[in-house]
């Protein structure tokens, strides 16, 4: 009862936020004119950049055999663009702030917390752990995920996404063993799971985002996310446990289990970026944008959905995909 309080009590509070991500119906301005309210509000203006062509890709590309840790920071920033170079570059995304500074020690919190406990936890835990087990981990808590992604395909009227993740919650339940195999997913059968939860439900549903949050422990987030997080906890199984301690702990090892496959990928981000603390608001904004833009999309078996999912770079409405 406390739980379910407490959840009603942080979407009383985020509600208003709402009406700061409303969507704009006003004709078009350019972007001169959109630069200068921003700067009045705060808020900041990302503009993706067009794609290059190839033929400044070739002369641009670094020397065959080059490596060290430049390379490698070029290859995570690349990672983490989400890949907006497939955004018109005339389109730009408003990114509200106004909570600033404690966003960022929000983030410095969950940073510290990152490489002075999850980090060092999770790789004393992949020591003992096989690989393949820490997999298996992974698949269990992404079959029980398979509720949140069944309702909100329903609630998007994707009837289609809807019967995917019926069809893969049956077999993996069965013939995956509990969900610690994903069959489904498998090249003979080719379900995909459904990239969908309640955030980007009210995103289809014309909800805006509202202004930027950096939530300890949780990470980036939006108004509407956050009330979309409360949503997906009432289709979450393992919010049910009783008493509360058992579902925490359950939660606290499933960030574990996440972390230590993706160990690496959140320096390699932080590594990349001047300010880290922009470089991740503005490619989870953007990220989530895209996201209520694709209806329907699927999740590869073999990728994240989020580099460094299970770090402070991973934000409320991602769900890390275990390595295949």
């Amino acid at each position: 009862m406390r739980r379910l309080l407490c959840v009603f009590a942080l979407s009383v509070f985020l509600l208003p936020e709402f009406a700061h991500g409303a969507p704009d119906s006003s004709p078009p301005v350019s972007p001169g004119e959109a630069a200068a309210p921003a700067a009045a509000s705060g808020a900041s203006i990302v503009t993706p950049a067009a794609p290059e062509p190839a033929v400044r890709e070739a002369a641009t590309a670094p020397p065959a055999g080059k490596d060290g840790a430049e390379g490698d920071s070029e290859a995570a920033e690349d990672d983490f663009d989400y890949d907006m170079e497939d955004v018109p570059a005339a389109e730009q995304v408003t990114i509200a702030d106004p909570w600033e500074p404690f966003n960022r020690a929000m983030f410095t919190f969950n940073d510290r917390l990152y490489f002075w406990v999850l980090k060092p936890v999770a790789e004393g835990y992949s020591a003992v752990v096989p690989e393949p087990a820490r997999v298996s981990v992974g698949n269990f808590f992404s079959n029980l995920r398979a509720p949140i992604r069944f309702v909100n395909c329903v609630l998007q009227a994707n009837l289609i996404g809807a019967s995917t993740e019926l069809f893969r919650f049956m077999l993996n339940s069965t013939i995956g063993l509990a969900g610690l195999f994903d069959p489904a997913g498998g090249e003979e059968i080719g379900l995909l799971r459904q990239d969908e939860d309640f955030g980007q439900t009210l995103g289809v549903y014309g909800v805006g985002q509202g202004v930027y949050i950096v939530w300890p422990f949780f990470g980036p987030s939006s108004p509407r996310d956050t009330v979309g997080m409360v949503g997906d906890f009432f289709s979450y199984p393992i919010f049910y446990l009783d008493p509360w301690y058992a579902w925490t702990a359950v939660r606290g090892y499933q960030a574990i289990n996440d972390t230590s496959l993706q160990i690496g990928d959140y320096e390699a981000i932080k590594d990349a970026a001047i300010d880290p603390y922009v470089s991740i608001r503005n490619a989870y904004i953007q990220y989530r944008q895209k996201k209520v833009e694709e209806r329907g999309a699927t999740i590869p078996r073999s990728e994240p959905d989020v580099p460094g999912a299970g770090t402070p770079a991973r934000g409320v409405g991602t769900e890390a995909v275990p390595q295949q």
